[in-house]
């Protein structure tokens, strides 16, 4: 999966050179724990199999995690820590002892940056939506407790 570093207030939009492959690969902006499991399990070359296998999970458990869909308890994410090679901190924050990004510092071409561009709109529109969706959740919870149903 290729990841980039988001832009800052400082970058043009409209400059190709805007995004580099290489620059702030794990960043808390830009990764999430998913993402930074999943690269420091790739870093230590192990697959999401013989992770699971190592842990003694299934193959699921893991899936789940790398894709944001569930996230461990304390107990495994210091055990996974310490199989993959990187701090505790790091999988959780992005601070500390992680592996670096994959090399290459090509440019990023304006067809591709456009398509970051939108993914990223769509995934703070996603956000977004997901709150007001548990906003909307609550108040309809309220009342239907205040109407009795």
């Amino acid at each position: 999966m290729l990841k980039m570093r988001r832009m800052n207030d400082q970058d043009n939009p409209t400059d190709p050179q805007a995004y580099h492959a290489d620059a702030d690969w794990f960043t808390a902006e830009n990764s999430t724990f998913g993402d930074r499991l999943a690269g420091a399990r790739d870093a230590s070359g192990m697959t999401r199999q013989q992770l699971a296998r190592r842990m003694g999970l299934k193959v699921t458990t893991i899936d789940k995690w790398e894709e944001d869909l569930a996230e461990p308890r304390a107990n495994r994410l210091q055990m996974m820590s310490g199989l993959l090679g990187v701090s505790l901190t790091w999988l959780l924050t992005a601070k500390g002892e992680g592996p670096d990004g994959p090399d290459g510092g090509a440019p990023v071409t304006a067809d591709l940056r456009d398509i970051l561009n939108e993914l990223r709109q769509v995934r703070s529109d996603l956000v977004r939506e997901t709150d007001r969706i548990g906003v909307l959740e609550k108040r309809l919870r309220q009342v239907l407790k205040e109407t009795g149903e």
